[in-house]
């Protein structure tokens, strides 16, 4: 929930403040004064580099995914698991415009106010391009994958980089509107965030793998791929049974098992059966978990895996984590019910 500021010299930090909850993106304003937060409590903070109070931009409906500030740091858009995507004068710290009202959750933003345009991708895969002063649509690049979880934007080259929760990545001519690549850059998992080099010759990625991934633009497609090698956390998938393999590849990343309550991304799933959406005290949750009225138990897990957490828990930012099969969810469910109480086989 922290946000601080570090000195990348010295390699220490020191922190800014607080949100209720996550902290999920942030940007720095263009003179380096201001930096903006994101957080799933439902605000904006703006914190003074320099210290001093923040102030907080206050009137999304849900959590807030992503903030960026315009070219002259007098104006900041904001995207949230509402659906909308709405613009602020940062001076006054009041909203100014409703530029969208969707139906899903807004993920991610990418700016260019030179061209006049504002990208956003979605939970449902939403991928497109309105208009600075109409917000009409200018462009959709939408696909059957989903959620969008990240854009990059590089200036000098006016290429807009996407990454979607099924691994891909997309590279848009933001000129002539036109797709140049399109490519599998992740073995399994999503891409979670993605930048362009300072001189615009490469494209970075992070995933699930634990590492940094680089690829040339003008060669896109046709290096590795991220999570090439099995993590060095995860053992042989052949020397355990299905049930624990299923864990290992949809919810270890996030979730441990034990019951001193260890915290990835996620809160323990220690005592899961029987237990409330949203119940591990002490962990900050979203607001759509917060307000779930459901137990977890063989049903609603099953329901979770088949339906995909999007669908079970509309408004969620994970990424889509379906078991197709049902004997693989039988078996999901049977390792946890083991594993996940006093005595089991935690780790």
């Amino acid at each position: 929930n922290h946000v601080r500021l570090w000195d990348l010299e010295r390699g220490v930090s020191e922190r800014l403040g607080s949100h209720r909850a996550k902290v999920v993106s942030l940007a720095l304003s263009p003179d380096r004064s201001l930096v903006a937060s994101a957080s799933w409590d439902g605000r904006i903070g703006l914190w003074p580099v320099s210290g001093g109070p923040a102030r907080f931009l206050e009137g999304h409906g849900a959590g807030v995914n992503d903030v960026v500030f315009s070219a002259d740091g007098a104006r900041l858009y904001s995207g949230s698991t509402d659906g909308t995507v709405r613009v602020w004068d940062v001076a006054r710290g009041v909203q100014t415009r409703h530029m969208l009202k969707g139906r899903f959750g807004i993920n991610t933003l990418a700016l260019d106010e030179e061209a006049g345009w504002l990208a956003y991708g979605g939970v449902d895969g939403a991928t497109r391009i309105l208009d600075l002063e109409s917000a009409r649509e200018i462009a959709d690049f939408t696909l059957q994958r989903r959620p969008i979880l990240a854009m990059a934007f590089d200036a000098e080259s006016d290429r807009l980089a996407v990454g979607d929760g099924e691994g891909f990545i997309k590279v848009i001519d933001s000129r002539a509107w036109t797709v140049l690549r399109d490519f599998r850059a992740a073995l399994r998992g999503p891409v979670w965030a993605l930048a362009f080099s300072a001189d615009g010759q490469d494209i970075l990625a992070a995933g699930i793998d634990d590492a940094l991934y680089s690829w040339p633009v003008a060669a896109l497609g046709s290096g590795g791929l991220m999570g090439g090698k099995e993590r060095s956390f995860l053992r042989d998938p052949e020397s355990m049974g299905n049930g624990e393999r299923q864990f290992q590849r949809k919810c270890s990343i996030c979730h441990t098992l034990g019951p001193e309550g260890l915290r990835r991304a996620g809160p323990t799933l220690f005592g899961i059966f029987g237990r409330p959406a949203g119940g591990v005290s002490g962990y900050k949750y979203s607001r759509t978990l917060r307000e779930a009225e459901f137990v977890w138990n063989e049903d609603t897990i099953d329901a979770l895996f088949d339906e995909g957490p999007d669908r079970f828990v509309p408004g969620t930012k994970m990424p889509m984590q379906r078991i197709a099969k049902p004997a693989d969810r039988d078996d999901l469910i049977a390792f946890l019910k083991h594993a996940t109480k006093e005595g089991g086989r935690q780790r």
